[in-house]
This record gives structure tokens, C-alpha cells and sequence, in this order.
């Protein structure tokens, strides 16, 4: 776990407004503190000899340099000064880095949807929805202690540190080699005490991610459970990862507790060196008053933003551990899709229209597709021709919709090469129903929705008695399956009058309807072929391959499919 990993410059641009800004703000303050020493330690010394000349045995360097009581009203003016400076300077500091979190944040949110939409919906490897949630939710919210605990800290460790303690060599070089000899020393002790962090705050995190998959799961199973009376158990389950998770906790928080006590036992013991030595000269007249009172104020100085980097470090532990996730999920949007690749050769889609401007049918030129190193369907031949309507048919786990898939180009084959449309209208197995209007639902990707071409789509399928205006729940809620499944068909069927898609491709697009239903669902599939369009049907329906003008069935055991005509 880095203390600063350059990602964040790279995929959030406004760490670089944090970073420059609150530089210039830390050394302003740098700055207003070596002001505030000199000018309290003068006038300290200003307001101390008149008193310790009266004191016999003081004599030496102890009034050297120093300044009359004449002077003292502004010396004191010039430390107040020197302190509304350094006040105003940090708070500048804490509201540039607060308000460059929720920036930051914003930002890291939107590269890693971006990721993520840009993905494969096939892609089966990566982070579950469960960690995902937790990554960009709660995960990123924890870089809030980052930026604005931490941040400001580690810059004032780089911009002050060094300054001030070339201030104390320049002072005194005896209390600045203490401080150069002593300082590194902290460092170390920080290293060594974030290795043991990370490794417990990695373990606090995963059993964080268990404990959302585990709530995950019960909540998507919670009516079966009930069903079964197996919800007792979930609840002791969930209870059990609570309780770690709450003991992964208190590991994390003893290890902040003793880096605490480490870098403030460093620290307060090299002041204290310090502190002897400047002393035991002062008393024998060897080093001026207002020399010493600048050097032994600017101590604790010097070392207050190391001590309070470490421990901000390990209160933003969980932060950079979520910020390292969105990384990984960032950077995972440029691999393959499916990590098909192999030595056997890539497969290619294009997307193209034909010389005289009419776009294609659909065509699979020996197409095959592994996964896992294993090849799971193919090679595979047939095409689609522009007023053709074509059914794809097959036993379960033969490679159908795979098939779909590698013509939308949500998986990559491994061999062979796909000729489709330019563009190209879809359905799925899954309706795919979000929360809104049924005319949202249909003309789902549509800038500006047409109402009239939605309402067209809907009575194609049948759904004449359905309001436009009809607001559904989450995930559809409020429609039946059957009339779900026609809405995402009258989707497909919009955005192919929309766009004058050049084919239409439906997974399984009947599997929910009864009879009645279907055939109209087939008769607007058949109008869309012989209105001109490639129509590819995933289905194991009697209905739609009598509806076909052909029927590809594919078997698991030879991948080669078979063609069988079928009278429309």
C-alpha cells in the first residue's frame, strides 16, 4: 500500500489541483511559522533580560542579538500576524483538500462505470456486484480521511520538513545534526508499522466483501428462504461475518493506536535532546536567549507533520485500499474481453455496407469461441440474408447465445470472422426492465424518444392496453414476465425503425408467452424480414422455426451446424 500511488494524478485530475495548490498553501505556512518562532522568541527574550540582568551569574551570549523593550509591541504584532497567516494557511489547505475529495471521487466514480459499461456483460471473471457496490460506494467515501486528513499532511511533510530543519541547522548546527541523526528514525518505525497495516487492513477488507456477498445473497434469496424456513440460519451466517468483521476492525485500530504511540515517542525523544542540550548552554552563557527559544519552538514544529502523516495514513487505510480496487477495475477495461486469444489466431467482426449502400445480412465464416483455453462452440457457418429470417436451435450449453454474443461483440472468437450491419437491433434473454415509464423502457438509449414509434412497437407485440405513461418498478416491477418479455421485443423493434438497423437479433424472445402471444411476437419478426432486415432468432420454439425461412441447429457434440429449410 503506497503512501501516494501516481494513479490518482492520472485518472483523477483534480488530485493535481490538491496537490499544487495545497503546496503553495503548506509552504505559505512554512513560511508564516518560522515567522511566528522568530518574532515570539524575540520578544520573549526582549521582555526576559531587563529582568535577567538583575539575576547575578547571567552573562555570555544570552542578550546577543536581542532586541530593546522598545521593539516588543511589534514583535508581538509580527507573531500575531504570523499566526492569523498560518490559521488561514491550513484552513486553505483543509478546504482545498476536502473539496478536491468530492472532485476526486466524482471522477474515480465515473472512470469506473466507463470501465465497467465499456466490459463485456460476458465477462465472467473480475469483481462480483456485491464487491463492486462496496468499491464504489462506501470504499471510495473513505478517501474523504484521505484528502483531507492525510493529504494536507504528507504535503506538509514534503514542503515544511525539510525547510524547517534546515532553518534549526542554519540556527544551531549542533540541534539541527541532532535532528538530521534522530528524524530518520521515524520514517523507519512508519514503514515497518504500514507493512504490518496493510496486511491487516487487507484481511479487514475482504471480510468486508464476504459480509456484502453474504447480505447480497440472502437478500436475492430471502423469499426462498422463507419458503424453505432457512432464514435462521442466514441471520446466525450474517452474524458470524458482523463479528469478524468487528474483530478485523479492532486489529486495524490497535495498529493506528501503536504507530500513535511510536512516532510520538520518536518525536517527543529527540525534542527532548534538544531541549538538554540548548538548555545546558543557555545556563553556562554559551548561546544567545533568542536564539534558543526560536530553535526550541520550532522543534515541535518540525516534527508535528510526520507524527500526524502516520497517523492520518492509517485512519485512510480503507480508502486507499477501495482507491487500489477502482484501479484494478480501471485498468482491466483495456484487456480483451473474454481473454480469448490463443495461439490458434484472432477472430474479427466487421461491421459494413455493401457497394450499393444497402447494409448486409449477418454472416459466420467458421466461427469459434473458447473460454478458459477450452473451445466451447464452433467452428460455426451460415448466414443470414437481408429479407431472411433465420432460427438459431439447439440443445442447452450448444453455444447459441455465445454465438449472440460474439455478433454483438460482447465475446471475441478465437477463429473465423462475422459480417454484419453497421448497426444492429437486439433482445436478450433477460427483458432487461429498468425503473421508469414504459415509453423510457422502449426507447431505452433514445435521446429524444419518439412516442409514436414506441407506441407502433408496442402494438407489434400486442401490448395495445399498455400506457406509455405507466411508471414500473425496479427491474420491471408491475408488468407480468410475458408482457415484459414483448416490451424488451418492442425495444428491439424501436431501435430498428429508429436507426434503420440493417438486422434484428432476439435470443429466446418467446420463451415466457403462450401461444396467442407468440404468434404475434413472430408475425412482427416475419413483417421485419420481409420488410428487408437479417432476422436471427435464437429459439427452441415450434412456433418461430415455423415461422422461420430456415433453421440452423447447432449440437453440442458437433459444433457444425445443420440447415433445415422451413416453408415460411
Amino acid at each position: 500500500m503506497k503512501p501516494f500511488d501516481p494513479r490518482l494524478l492520472r485518472y483523477a485530475r483534480a488530485a493535481r489541483g490538491v496537490l499544487i495548490i495545497g503546496a503553495g498553501l503548506g509552504l505559505l505556512r512554512t513560511c508564516a511559522v518560522l515567522a511566528w518562532a522568530w518574532c515570539l522568541a524575540q520578544a520573549v527574550t526582549a521582555a526576559a533580560l531587563p529582568v535577567m540582568d538583575g539575576i547575578p551569574g547571567v552573562r555570555g551570549r544570552i542578550d546577543e542579538g536581542a532586541f530593546d523593550t522598545g521593539q516588543l509591541p511589534w514583535l508581538m504584532l509580527g507573531a500575531l500576524v504570523a499566526v492569523c497567516v498560518r490559521s488561514i494557511a491550513g484552513w486553505g489547505m483543509d478546504a482545498v483538500a476536502a473539496r478536491g475529495a468530492v472532485r476526486v471521487k466524482a471522477q474515480l466514480r465515473a472512470a469506473a462505470l466507463d470501465a465497467l459499461d465499456a466490459r463485456s456483460p460476458q465477462r465472467d471473471d473480475g469483481p462480483g456486484d456485491a464487491e463492486l457496490a462496496t468499491s464504489l460506494g462506501r470504499g471510495l467515501d473513505a478517501l474523504d480521511g484521505y484528502f483531507s486528513g492525510y493529504i494536507p499532511q504528507l504535503l506538509l511533510t514534503g514542503v515544511a520538513t525539510p525547510i524547517l530543519i534546515l532553518a534549526v541547522l542554519l540556527a544551531d548546527p549542533l540541534s539541527g545534526l541532532i535532528v538530521v541523526v534522530v528524524f530518520p528514525i521515524i520514517p523507519v518505525f512508519m514503514i515497518l508499522i504500514g507493512l504490518a497495516t496493510q496486511a491487516v487492513q487487507d484481511r479487514q477488507w475482504e471480510q468486508l466483501q464476504r459480509l456484502s456477498s453474504s447480505f447480497l445473497d440472502v437478500v436475492a434469496g430471502l423469499a426462498t428462504l422463507r419458503i424453505f424456513g432457512r432464514q435462521g440460519r442466514q441471520v446466525a451466517r450474517i452474524t458470524r461475518e458482523t463479528d469478524e468483521y468487528r474483530s478485523r476492525t479492532m486489529s486495524v485500530l490497535r495498529v493506528t493506536f501503536l504507530s500513535g504511540f511510536v512516532l510520538d515517542l520518536a518525536g517527543t525523544f529527540s525534542i527532548a535532546l534538544v531541549a538538554v542540550t540548548v538548555g545546558t548552554r543557555l545556563v553556562s552563557g554559551e548561546f544567545p536567549l533568542g536564539l534558543g527559544l526560536f530553535v526550541l519552538l520550532l522543534l515541535p514544529e518540525t516534527f508535528v507533520p510526520i507524527r500526524q502523516v502516520g497517523a492520518a495514513f492509517h485512519a485512510s487505510t480503507e480508502g486507499l485500499a477501495a482507491a487500489s480496487r477502482v484501479f484494478a477495475i480501471i485498468e482491466a477495461a483495456d484487456s480483451r474481453p473474454n481473454g480469448a486469444a490463443s495461439s490458434e489466431g484472432g477472430g474479427a467482426r466487421d461491421a459494413r455496407r455493401s457497394a450499393d449502400g444497402r447494409q448486409p445480412g449477418l454472416s459466420f465464416d467458421a466461427v469459434s469461441v473458447a473460454r478458459g483455453g477450452r473451445r466451447v462452440v464452433g467452428p460455426v457457418s451460415f448466414d443470414v440474408a437481408p429479407g431472411e429470417m433465420v432460427a438459431m436451435s439447439g440443445p442447452s450449453g450448444a453455444g447459441k447465445s455465445t454465438l449472440v454474443a460474439v455478433l454483438l461483440g460482447f465475446v471475441e472468437p478465437i477463429r473465423g470472422r462475422i459480417i454484419a450491419p453497421g448497426a444492429l437491433a437486439w433482445s436478450g434473454q433477460r427483458p432487461g426492465l429498468l425503473h421508469g415509464s414504459i415509453a423510457e423502457n422502449v426507447a431505452l438509449g433514445s435521446d429524444e424518444p419518439d412516442r409514436a414509434l414506441a407506441r407502433r412497437a408496442l402494438d407489434a407485440v400486442g401490448l395495445e392496453h399498455l400506457d406509455l405513461g405507466l411508471e414500473l418498478g425496479v427491474a420491471g416491477a408491475g408488468v407480468s414476465g410475458g408482457q415484459a418479455q414483448r416490451i424488451a421485443v418492442a425495444r428491439a423493434l424501436y431501435r430498428a425503425w429508429r436507426l434503420d438497423c440493417g438486422a434484428l437479433v432476439l435470443d429466446e424472445p418467446s420463451s415466457a408467452l403462450d401461444s396467442s402471444s407468440e404468434a404475434l411476437v413472430c408475425a412482427a419478426l416475419r413483417a421485419e424480414a420481409d420488410a428487408g432486415r437479417a432476422v436471427l432468432v435464437v429459439s427452441h420454439r415450434e412456433a418461430v422455426h415455423r415461422a422461420a425461412d430456415r433453421v440452423v441447429r447447432i449440437d453440442a457434440s458437433h459444433p457444425e451446424p445443420s440447415i433445415a429449410g422451413v416453408d415460411a
